[in-house]
């Protein structure tokens, strides 16, 4: 069911604090900053800071899926708990939220524009070995 790794969202009640202080430690600015969404493409990974957020529930993890509507309703029938039903957030791009059984907040995310960028080559984790 899930795709790999997409988003995290951070919690950011003070929306340009956080923004600067990602920016500073990433070395380089969000590509999309609007008041109710900050977005950083780290490697091909969303890292995003949301002002709604709540800093109680922590950062909310997105596993990509192929269908949100399906994956909200097999994580719902393994017992995980409803939080937000899948909404459009633009683009095409459709995200839910669960609680899973111990508690934590579980999202998904259907994206149409997602594409990882080519390994680096060279030794280390996750590089190919050449050109």
């Amino acid at each position: 069911m899930f795709l790999g790794l997409r988003t995290v969202i951070y919690p950011a009640p003070d929306l340009a604090a956080g923004r600067d202080w990602f920016s500073g430690v990433l070395g380089f600015g969000p590509y999309f900053d609007e008041p109710f969404y900050v977005g950083f493409d780290v490697a091909g990974y969303e890292l995003a800071l949301d002002p709604a957020g709540d800093p109680a529930a922590g950062a909310v993890t997105c596993w990509g899926v192929a269908d949100a509507d399906a994956a909200l309703a097999r994580l719902l029938g393994a017992g995980a708990a409803a939080r937000e039903a899948v909404r459009e957030v633009g683009g095409g791009i459709r995200v839910a939220t669960v609680r899973e059984p111990a508690g934590a907040v579980l999202g998904v995310i259907e994206n149409p524009h997602f594409r990882l960028p080519p390994a680096p080559a060279g030794p280390g984790p996750g590089r190919r070995a050449g050109p």
